[in-house]
């Protein structure tokens, strides 16, 4: 197997492995959409509204891409996102500006934690500070410069709070409108109910601020269902065989084909 950017022991291989993180997809696509720019963005130059779920495949195609396929396939995966974002652009913003790369960058490693910790096992402060600094050069290869980053994962999670607190990471009225076909996509032959558990997940993992400026429900009933599945998932997954657990499989590498699907090697 050719070599890749992270090492085949890395924290960030291990953590990206897992399966589960699909679960945070809905979670990182609605902190994204929480900053103006970002949410513009994605709505006027996708089709996100026809198509929310597209972008997350996409997401997920080139996050493997880039943590799990050797330099060469790294290296493309990041020119075609790059590529893409040269033509985002519009009055207020460009898909290219190195603040809007960073907080997007910065919901994916976050959910990443947030996710594993919720339903793999918690991590130690000297991971969560490895993970934090190797996943930087995801970042870079997408266009945040270096010096961009927060230094340490402790001012990563003062930067997150900046944003939301004080920063321009607010929902708007565009936000909560792109946030429905996230959260009740149009899936042929799967009706609305079987999202429900889903948005549950998705609404006890994201901070609170954006919850509740999200409106998404947060009661009782809920409440309780999230924790049901805090307590129980961990528990399933500890017990789960590696080839339904884990994508892909150690020792194996991630290569995209021409269609710009990610699929394994050994």
């Amino acid at each position: 197997m050719r070599p890749g950017l992270f090492a085949e022991h890395s924290i960030t291989r291990r953590v990206n492995r897992e399966n589960i993180l699909l679960l945070g997809g809905g979670r990182a696509l609605l902190m994204q959409l929480a900053h103006p720019l970002v949410a513009a963005g994605v709505d006027e130059h996708s089709d996100f509204r026809a198509h929310p779920i597209r972008r997350l495949r996409r997401t997920i195609r080139m996050t493997m891409a880039i943590v799990f396929g050797d330099r060469e396939t790294a290296l493309a995966a990041a020119r075609s996102v790059n590529q893409v974002h040269a033509k985002v652009r519009g009055p207020d913003y460009h898909a290219l500006d190195p603040e809007l790369l960073l907080w997007v960058h910065a919901t994916l490693a976050d959910t990443a934690l947030v996710t594993y910790e919720t339903f793999v096992q918690p991590l130690e402060r000297g991971e969560r500070e490895e993970f934090y600094q190797e996943f930087k050069l995801l970042g870079e290869l997408l266009g945040v410069p270096r010096e961009r980053f927060p230094d340490t994962f402790v001012d990563f999670e003062a930067y997150l709070d900046q944003m939301m607190a004080t920063g321009p990471v607010h929902v708007d009225d565009r936000a909560r409108e792109l946030a429905v076909q996230v959260l009740r996509p149009r899936v042929r032959l799967l009706p609305g109910p079987v999202m429900i558990p889903f948005n549950i997940v998705t609404a006890g993992m994201l901070p609170p601020p954006l919850r509740e400026q999200f409106g998404l429900p947060w009661g009782p009933r809920q409440q309780q269902a999230f924790k049901l599945a805090v307590t129980t998932l961990p528990k399933i997954i500890a017990i789960t065989p590696p080839l339904i657990r884990v994508w892909p499989l150690p020792g194996r590498s991630v290569v995209l084909t021409s269609g710009g699907r990610a699929t394994t090697t050994s």
